[in-house]
């Protein structure tokens, strides 16, 4: 199995950190490249076309805001890396992530921000390993 792309999503948690260090020191073994992925609430489409898109500006802000120290991280390893902003719920974003860019792994956090948490993993971690049609490298 040749590993050339792998998916790395965030959430600004520790969990996402450490998830992202590791990436960092495996793809450069693999020869791979990243995708840095995080996710951002969805914006009703209910609102008025200027607030949508402020809305829209503001969350997508922040999400960038959040993935620069991740990107300095793959930056100083030597890591190519592609990063993506998507709304939605996160293992949503993830499982459609890594069949779209044809990513031949996932490494994420066991844990990460979310409302609901599983009992041992998060629900997303949880959700993805369940869903996900490639291998999925869960660290905590």
């Amino acid at each position: 199995m040749k590993i050339e792309k792998i998916l790395v999503p965030v959430d600004g948690s520790d969990f996402s950190l450490k998830a992202v260090e590791y990436a960092a020191e495996f793809a450069p073994m693999v020869g791979a490249s990243v995708v840095l992925l995080t996710c951002r609430l969805e914006v009703t489409s209910l609102l008025s076309k200027e607030l949508y898109e402020k809305a829209i500006k503001d969350l997508d802000g922040h999400a960038q805001a959040l993935l620069e120290p991740y990107k300095e991280i793959f930056s100083k390893a030597h890591v190519p890396v592609t990063d993506m902003v998507l709304g939605g719920t996160p293992e949503d974003a993830i499982l459609q992530v890594a069949k779209g860019e044809d990513c031949d792994m996932i490494i994420m956090g066991s844990r990460g921000y979310s409302d609901i948490k599983g009992l041992f993993l998060g629900s997303t971690t949880h959700r993805v390993l369940q869903l996900a049609e490639c291998p999925v490298t869960v660290i905590r």
